[in-house]
């Protein structure tokens, strides 16, 4: 069950989710109104620039689409698993992200395109990372299917039937952290312009640092502990007579 969810998992969707939503902003309110964390508007408009016969607008949209599972892909070579567990490489992918997004500002900055795909790469790295635990899928790039889940989960209650509230707690969390990242992020871009992607960026990285610091201290939380138990089994070598 997502109750058995470690309490540190708020604070990391809701972080990533802000992440995500200023990059979006960003994109929403610099890149022609084009969103980059998730695909559907993409999609759609690939159709839109199709029947208006404008291929090059619709082959630029398929590259973002196309970035978008590249770095998708890039994170499931570097984790390796879809389930979340301590020890696997989120620092990684979280530095990769925030390098990312670096490419993305300073290619914009110069009016390339390509710019587009560098942040796209960067959601779809950071939406492939947070995964799925205890029969729920946790993302943290779009906010669709959380508000598809809390409605099912309402529906469910007006039956009469019991619902998991922790898992309330984490979508309305993560969904938070996405509609106060678009705040963020339209008001960065307004002071900044493209330079505001430093904010995400920086956030990727303090992240990476973050989680990278706190697995080095669960590691040796735990061997600790497990040196204590031995200690107290009699694990040890027997002493000489």
């Amino acid at each position: 069950m997502i109750r058995s969810l470690p309490r540190w998992v708020e604070v990391g969707g809701f972080a990533l989710a802000l992440t995500a939503g200023i990059v979006n902003a960003i994109a929403l309110v610099g890149f022609t109104h084009q969103g980059v964390s998730h695909l559907s508007g993409s999609s759609t408009l690939i159709g839109v620039e199709l029947v208006a016969q404008n291929a090059s607008a619709a082959l630029h949209l398929v590259g973002v689409l196309a970035s978008f599972v590249a770095g998708a892909l890039l994170s499931g070579l570097i984790i390796g698993n879809a389930a979340l567990r301590m020890g696997r490489h989120y620092g990684a992918v979280l530095f990769g992200e925030s390098l990312l997004l670096l490419a993305a500002m300073f290619l914009l900055l110069r009016g390339s395109g390509v710019g587009h795909y560098m942040a796209s790469a960067a959601c779809g790295l950071q939406n492939a990372m947070t995964t799925s635990f205890g029969g729920a899928v946790i993302r943290t790039t779009h906010v669709t299917g959380l508000f598809t889940d809390l409605g099912i989960l309402m529906g469910l209650r007006l039956r009469g039937q019991a619902i998991d509230r922790r898992r309330v707690v984490l979508y309305c969390t993560i969904i938070a952290g996405y509609l106060s990242g678009g705040v963020a992020g339209a008001q960065l871009f307004a002071w900044f312009g493209f330079f505001a992607l430093c904010a995400p960026a920086a956030l990727a990285a303090v992240l990476a640092v973050a989680y990278l610091l706190y697995d080095r201290h669960s590691r040796s939380v735990g061997a600790h502990n497990l040196k204590v138990t031995e200690g107290e089994t009699g694990g040890g070598s027997a002493p000489r007579a």
